[in-house]
């Protein structure tokens, strides 16, 4: 008997008390819960007035068409015909990629064989270019005024370079200026000595709970890799400088990328703010410097392309009164500038004429003494007045990476690859060493904080030391692994009052370290 719903033979049949009719059991308990009556009398009906009905088990009838050998073979014949159908739309399909591919592929090699005419057409046109500047050198008036102003994040600049055979002039470092930083000199000399530990400083407690609290990847990750860090204190923007070749200035408290700074054609190995973050400074592999000038939108435009270095460019420092900064190359030279102008003032090499190149460069906080690094182990402190090399401190293994300034004025603290070393810039001499890696990790990155209260060092891992006398231990007070999985941390810096700590590694990621938030926040 067969469903008087579907007119099938039901799977579990069910007969109404009423009408004596036999149903589907899922099709008459919809049926009553939609409509509570018969669906064939109409009478009304309740799921009490369905019993169900035991039976053996059913065994459905075979279709019409397999009741024949007929049938079976016209079900065969529009099964294939459908399979023939379906395989030639696919046919059709795979033509037109193919079409569409070799269309794809032609263009390509089209635009590959523009490309290449035009550039044998350019370098036809610099070698002419080459040839004609040779000939016709440019004035020193000309070279002092070379740097112009660009736009737009350095996309479009202006290049603001010498002949490749004439010879560059420089100013030199004026009397007046000489003046201005004896007076910064004695000025920040005499506030030095009335300086007093802050009491807002993060006590040791602090530093020996903290952990990472957050991370940002704002590089990116094609070429990943974060090599230089820098803080503006008074608004807690952090600017990094990346493998990716850009720079990207990064506010902390909301961890909102603020600006992205490109524009270097090679990774950016140096980054530094100026005075109250209006003016960055980047140095990159490109062996160029680019000043960038902030704007009212919050982006920073190029304002200047330096390109008097002849090698990749490894340092900038920035002088106490925010006129002037140094730059140092791997070409063994380094370079002093006006900010305002971004005119290379002097341009200094050993006197011997041999000269390693320069890995790293800071100034003293009293702005009168620069110390720098060389890829040869060495570290020389110049006198900026004179630009004559005063001191030599030698010792380490590999190039010197890092060089940090106490602010106390009377610690100096290099890294390379044997690890960190002290010196007493007053007897000028090294009296402690720390090997925190092997022998086969280097020591990339050493910062004092802001009080010269504590000590970071950077390298498979980071530590904190609280720094101490020339006689006592300087204790580690805290280790962070490396959470990047590369196993090289290239940069750390304190925040303001030591409340955070920011590590750059060969990941994309920019990681911030300080107080658990049930602790406290690190916005305090």
């Amino acid at each position: 008997m067969n469903c008087s719903i579907s007119g099938e033979v039901p799977e579990e049949p069910v007969v109404s008390k009423k009408s004596g009719l036999l149903f589907e059991k899922r099709l008459i308990e919809r049926h009553i819960s939609d409509y509570a009556k018969c669906p064939i009398t109409g009478e009304p009906l309740t799921l009490d007035d369905i019993v169900p009905i035991k039976t053996g088990k059913i065994v459905k009838p075979r279709p019409l068409q397999a009741a024949s050998i007929p049938g079976m073979l016209g079900m065969f014949q529009n099964e294939w015909d459908g399979l023939m159908l379906s395989n030639f739309a696919l046919e059709q399909q795979l033509h037109t990629a193919r079409q569409e591919l070799s269309h794809a592929l032609y263009q390509h090699d089209a635009a590959c064989r523009v490309i290449a005419r035009l550039k044998k057409e350019r370098d036809e046109a610099r070698s002419l270019l080459a040839q004609a500047e040779r000939q016709f050198p440019i004035s020193s008036s000309d070279a002092t005024t070379a740097n112009v102003s660009v736009l737009s994040n350095g996309k479009r600049a202006a290049e603001d370079e010498m002949a490749p055979g004439a010879k560059k002039i420089h100013p030199g470092i004026t009397t007046s200026i000489i003046s201005e930083l004896t007076d910064c000199n004695a000025a920040l000399s005499q506030q030095r000595k009335k300086r007093q530990i802050p009491a807002t400083l993060a006590p040791v407690d602090d530093i020996e709970r903290y952990t990472q609290t957050s991370s940002h990847p704002i590089h990116k990750t094609n070429k990943p890799g974060i090599v230089s860090i820098d803080i503006l204190y008074s608004k807690d923007i952090i600017a990094t400088g990346g493998i990716d070749t850009n720079a990207v200035v990064f506010d902390r408290p909301s961890g909102q990328i603020l600006s992205t700074l490109s524009g270097h054609s090679k990774k950016v190995t140096t980054v530094k703010f100026v005075g109250q973050g209006d003016l960055i400074l980047t140095g990159s592999a490109d062996k160029t410097v680019r000043l960038w000038q902030g704007s009212d939108d919050g982006n920073y435009n190029c304002k200047h392309i330096l390109r008097d270095h002849t090698a990749e460019v490894q340092a900038v420092t920035v002088h106490a009164t925010n006129n002037y900064f140094v730059t140092a190359s791997l070409d063994g030279t380094w370079c002093f500038y006006d900010m305002s102008s971004g005119t290379c003032l002097t341009q200094v090499s050993e006197s011997s004429g041999y000269s390693e190149g320069y890995t790293s460069a800071v100034f003293h906080p009293d702005g009168l003494i620069l110390g720098t690094g060389t890829t040869e182990g060495l570290v020389k402190i110049w006198d900026v007045k004179s630009q004559a090399n005063v001191a030599r401190f030698d010792g380490h293994v590999g190039p010197v990476t890092a060089i940090s300034f106490s602010e106390n004025g009377y610690f100096l603290a290099t890294a390379a690859h044997d690890g960190v070393r002290l010196w007493d810039l007053r007897k000028l001499k090294n009296f402690r060493n720390f090997a925190p890696y092997d022998s086969e990790t280097p020591t990339n990155s050493v910062e004092f904080d802001h009080s010269g209260s504590y000590l970071a060092v950077a390298g498979s891992d980071t530590r904190i030391y609280q720094v101490a006398s020339v006689k006592h231990e300087w204790n580690c007070v805290k280790t962070f692994p490396d959470l990047s999985g590369t196993g090289k941390a290239t940069s750390v810096k304190f925040g303001p009052d030591s409340k955070y700590i920011a590590v750059g590694s060969m990941d994309r990621n920019l990681r911030i370290f300080g107080l658990p938030i049930e602790d406290g926040s690190t916005d305090s």
